[in-house]
């Protein structure tokens, strides 16, 4: 793991600018308080990132959960209550992994994990813009459509315009040119462009900006355009800010209802997640999705004991993680470390660190996430993969990340079911047998009743007197829906005067007396 240090020290600095925000702004976003969201970053990085058997993928608190760890503890009746919900959550989610569950995770289709990753990209660039000009009146960390301050999605951009703050926007602007050079043009001319990453370089331009622009009246950057870390007085506060569950509480069956929710939608998260991360994986690893769940269900566990928020692996990390260069779980474990020492020995010089400068990093790791090419790339493949991919992108863009993905899947499924239906048989016309029309039908290897419409449609529609050729050879499976159709269509078949023949692996029968006889006589396929 070690190997690697050169590539995952910086990747895990540069994700580490990432999370930080993401972990204060989700809190809020959440109606917990903000150590909380820390707490989840520093579990998911040291804790989770131990255990995982991904090595790029980073966890923390999740931005899809945030509604409903808002709503949960005023239901619950406080914070610590909603703990012990959390703490469920993690058992449940080990209860997942020890039952093999993770194998959901091979299920989404591709064109739906594609549209996941751009969808969210653009929401990335689109929820940035309002920071890199310098307006924070929606907290980072919050992708839903409709944001708790009010405003929507496009309706916050437009806001934006009116509420312009030179001294952010220009220290934005700055930090997102660094980022691009450093990309671009400078990482190519030497080794220590690659060790000393841009994201660090510009949020090291924005501190040194706002100390030396602080008397000015007009660049210099308010305190709310700053990271927000809680900074404790002494020891005593600072372990004050942990909070525990109150287990006392474990037998409101509304809190079980929370945990059941908190382990399906956090699991459901982190596999899409780890799909996600899986294909933008430079080296194409392949992560064990069972070990996945044991991993969020340990960390999730923890956190919830101290006071975290719940944690899945989450794209917009990973993805800053690979972007950036890293190359095994010693990157995450790192971003994790240094969230822990940072909070504890230099808070005060983290809320020096203006919004705008981490926004900027955002969006470059948006744009990459969302580049116009796989947009192209997608409708090249035609429609029974655009239109998911599509469907996913919007749907995320104009609901959240949890809806969106929901209706992608939903879409894809539909376009699975009409694939089915076009390949559910092979019919063509091969000559003239005894004066009929001989027509060779061959089954596909699996047929279900998703298949019931197509083959019933060509049965009825194959004309009089005509020698019909059944081959089941290849057909490993043969739903009993479409065998009793096979049934129906014998018997209508003598008035109209068609003749069956089938070929199986048991042999040939010609007009046999009951179909429903000869397949259940069939040897059950391996």
């Amino acid at each position: 793991m070690f190997k690697t240090i050169k590539n995952d020290l910086p990747a895990s600095i540069v994700v580490f600018f990432v999370a930080l925000p993401l972990c204060l702004g989700i809190a809020l976003a959440s109606g917990a308080p903000l150590f909380s969201g820390l707490i989840a970053g520093i579990i998911g990085g040291i804790i989770v990132g131990g255990l995982s058997g991904s090595k790029i993928g980073v966890s923390g608190p999740a931005a899809g959960l945030a509604a409903i760890v808002l709503t949960a503890i005023g239901a619950l009746g406080g914070y610590e209550n909603f703990l012990v919900a959390v703490v469920l959550g993690g058992l449940i989610q080990l209860l997942f992994g020890v039952l093999k569950a993770g194998i959901i995770g091979y299920y989404f289709p591709s064109s739906v994990i594609k549209g996941m990753l751009t969808g969210i990209g653009v929401i990335i660039i689109l929820k940035q813009i309002p920071h890199f000009f310098g307006y924070d009146a929606n907290p980072e960390g919050d992708f839903a459509f409709f944001q708790i301050d009010g405003e929507n999605t496009f309706s916050e951009i437009l806001k934006t315009i009116n509420h312009i703050a030179p001294g952010s926007a220009l220290i934005g602007l700055i930090g997102l040119g660094i980022i691009v050079l450093w990309d671009k043009v400078l990482s190519k001319k030497g080794k220590i462009f690659q060790i000393i990453q841009g994201p660090l370089v510009a949020v090291a331009l924005g501190i040194i900006y706002f100390a030396t622009t602080s008397s000015h009246a007009t660049l210099s950057i308010l305190p709310k355009h700053l990271v927000s870390v809680p900074i404790p007085e002494d020891m005593a506060s600072f372990l004050g800010q942990f909070s525990f569950p109150n287990f006392g509480a474990i037998t409101n069956p509304d809190i079980w209802v929370t945990a059941f929710t908190i382990a399906l939608v956090a699991s459901l998260e982190t596999l899409l997640c780890v799909e996600a991360t899986d294909k933008i994986d430079p080296e194409k690893n392949v992560t064990p999705t069972n070990r996945e769940l044991l991993a969020q269900g340990t960390g999730n566990v923890i956190s919830g004991l101290i006071g975290g928020l719940p944690i899945t692996q989450v794209i917009v990390r990973s993805s800053a993680n690979v972007q950036s260069g890293g190359r095994s779980k010693l990157s995450t474990i790192l971003h994790g470390c240094f969230l822990l020492i940072s909070v504890i020995l230099i808070p005060r010089l983290l809320n020096m660190i203006p919004l705008s400068v981490l926004a900027a990093i955002l969006l470059v790791v948006g744009y990459k996430l969302a580049q116009p090419s796989l947009f192209k790339k997608m409708f090249q493949l035609g429609w029974k993969q655009w239109v998911p991919f599509t469907v996913t992108v919007v749907g995320i863009v104009f609901t959240d990340l949890l809806v969106g993905i929901s209706l992608g899947l939903l879409v894809g499924v539909v376009v699975i079911l009409i694939k089915s239906y076009q390949n559910s048989h092979f019919l063509h016309i091969e000559d003239n047998s005894n004066g009929k029309h001989k027509i060779k039908m061959t089954l596909a290897e699996e047929v279900t009743f998703f298949n019931k419409g197509a083959i019933l449609k060509e049965l009825d529609s194959l004309p009089r007197d005509t020698f019909l050729e059944l081959d089941v050879t290849k057909t490993r499976y043969l739903d009993n829906d479409i065998i009793e159709i096979l049934e129906d269509f014998a018997f209508k078949a003598k008035e109209r005067h068609i003749d069956i023949k089938i070929i199986s692996e048991r042999g040939i029968v010609e007009n046999p007396e009951s179909i429903v006889a000869f397949f259940k006589l069939r040897p059950k396929a391996a």
